[in-house]
């Protein structure tokens, strides 16, 4: 999804106007349309503005992520980063082992 329907989405799924929106720029709303069009680049302290206005995050406003906020989401402890570490290191066989047994470990 391209950042100019992002911003759109995002405009609408709060039930704002692009007068609103238009208002919290600075701008007009006939210059804030050609936003959500493509039709002018969107520069990128304005970017920001939105992105905070919002609460999401700039890689989810340029369709980089479908998270809108990754601060929401529990950062990988120092261990976790460790086991990661270690599965990528195993065999393509002892991954499946491994899963094999975790799935065990959840059952029980």
């Amino acid at each position: 999804m391209s950042l100019y329907q992002r911003i759109r989405n995002l405009r609408e799924d709060h039930d704002k106007t692009q007068t609103d929106l238009a208002n919290y720029l600075g701008t007009t709303a006939q210059y804030y349309g050609k936003y959500e069009k493509g039709e002018r680049e969107l520069p990128f302290s304005r970017a920001i503005q939105l992105a905070d206005y919002y609460h999401v995050s700039l890689d989810y406003m340029a369709g980089r992520t479908s998270y809108k906020n990754p601060l929401s989401i529990k950062p990988i402890k120092e261990e976790e980063l460790l086991l990661v570490q270690k599965y990528r290191a195993l065999s393509e066989r002892n991954k499946g082992k491994l899963e094999l047994f975790l799935d065990q470990l959840s059952i029980s």
